[in-house]
């Protein structure tokens, strides 16, 4: 394996930096790992439908994963890099995904309780939910091939922000206009998220989407004009950051968004085996800002935002400002988002209102 685990973590930086202490991170997963194969050795009941004995299979699928990127971090803390096989590159890669750059599922606009190294999540657990409800997934009606195509945020009173490869599958440009494509309607669902086991999904208020602000000519970005479903108003736009944050590289982030299936750009056998093939739904992503280039109008960060997140937001952790938009990433190097306060006096986000903070 050249190079050790850096050359395949799925994220910009190495799995030292992302935990520090990797016995430590080895014993909390082994130990983990234990109760949960307890539990999975119990017998299933009689008559129990055959979609638990796929669950169980998923879970010793994973259990198996994991137990190899165990023995792979204690071989690292060892510096006996040389020595790690494929599995064990492979589970060190998924511990990286599930604990380290977590994907973690929304529920009811909240998350579950965060231990270890996203502890740092539970005090700004209300901010982070005043941000959930105001993401949401971009759903189609009348699209020749898709149901939902993206994720887009609330900037504005009445304007939401999503990527222009988002936007494209449902607007079109009429000579120097851009309007929405004929016979296609598409709103933003902030829900859209996977119900809790035996309760019913949480409630769903779509924002219709009616206008078209407009596209960026120089950045991956569409702005567009929304009105509640229920006529009840809109919630408070989200706080865009105005300016740069004092220091960027390391500096702890979360982006929310729908991730996709996407198996041109991720590995799908890794992502199966990882994820369990949850995707489409609502997640909670934390990470760290990685490096920003100002020529390039291009901010990176490691969150694991897995297959297509395009539109969702980069937030600051320490004051919920949107700091980016996601528009890109490239499995096992980095995700690429557009550095929003590098366009504070751009005439577009001035027409939007955008709300700068």
């Amino acid at each position: 394996m050249p190079n050790g685990p850096r050359s395949v973590s799925p994220v910009a930086t190495g799995v030292e930096r992302i935990f520090g202490d990797l016995r430590e991170v080895a014993a909390r997963v082994r130990s983990e790992l234990e109760a949960e194969i307890a539990e999975s050795a119990l017998e299933l009941p009689a008559g129990a439908p055959p979609a638990a004995e796929i669950s169980r299979f998923a879970r010793d699928e994973r259990a198996r994963v994991l137990e190899a990127g165990v023995s792979g971090l204690e071989k690292l803390a060892g510096h006996r890099e040389d020595e790690l096989d494929e599995a064990e590159a492979f589970g060190v890669e998924a511990i990286v995904l599930l604990e380290g750059r977590p994907a973690i599922r929304v529920q009811r606009q909240d998350f579950a309780p965060q231990h270890d190294e996203w502890a740092v999540l539970e005090p700004q657990r209300p901010a982070i939910r005043e941000s959930l409800g105001r993401v949401g997934r971009v759903e189609v009606t009348g699209h020749p091939g898709l149901d939902w195509v993206g994720t887009a945020f609330l900037v504005g009173p009445r304007t939401v922000m999503t990527t222009r490869h988002v936007a494209a599958e449902f607007i079109r440009l009429e000579g120097e206009r851009w309007m929405l494509e004929f016979g296609v309607s598409a709103r933003v669902d902030p829900a859209e998220e996977p119900p809790a086991e035996g309760e019913p999904a949480g409630p769903s208020v779509p924002y219709e989407i009616t206008d078209v602000i407009g596209v960026h000519p120089d950045v991956d970005m569409a702005l567009l004009r929304v009105e509640s479903s229920t006529g009840d108003g809109l919630p408070t736009p989200l706080a865009v950051a105005a300016d740069a944050p004092a220091s960027l590289p390391g500096r702890p982030v979360y982006v929310i968004g729908y991730p996709a299936w996407d198996g041109r750009r991720n590995e799908p056998e890794s992502m199966r085996r990882i994820f369990m093939d949850v995707y489409n739904v609502k997640r909670l992503q934390p990470g760290t800002a990685t490096e920003f280039t100002p020529d390039g109008l291009v901010m990176k960060h490691d969150c694991s935002t897995l297959g297509d997140n395009g539109g969702a937001p980069v937030f600051d952790l320490a004051d919920h400002r949107v700091l980016g938009l996601h528009f890109g990433g490239r499995y096992r190097t980095g995700n690429f988002a557009v550095p929003l306060w590098e366009l504070v006096e751009d005439p577009l986000l001035e027409k939007a209102e955008v709300n700068w903070v």
